[in-house]
């Protein structure tokens, strides 16, 4: 019995940490470049909205 259960906590452990390792690489892979465009998209927003008003400053 004491094999079993030595197994059986070893396997949910690897189960474990083999998910926390997919969900981490899809964060790295899909996510963050998805924020980082998002991020730069605003910078390019904020630039092109402070160039329009200094262009019409009378």
């Amino acid at each position: 019995m004491k094999q079993f259960n030595t197994g059986f906590l070893l396997g949910v452990v690897t189960t474990i940490s083999a998910a926390a390792g997919c969900f981490y690489a899809f964060k790295k892979n899909v996510v963050e470049p998805i924020e980082l465009k998002e991020e730069l998209n605003d910078k390019h927003r904020r630039r092109a909205i402070r160039k329009m008003h200094s262009a019409h400053q009378g």
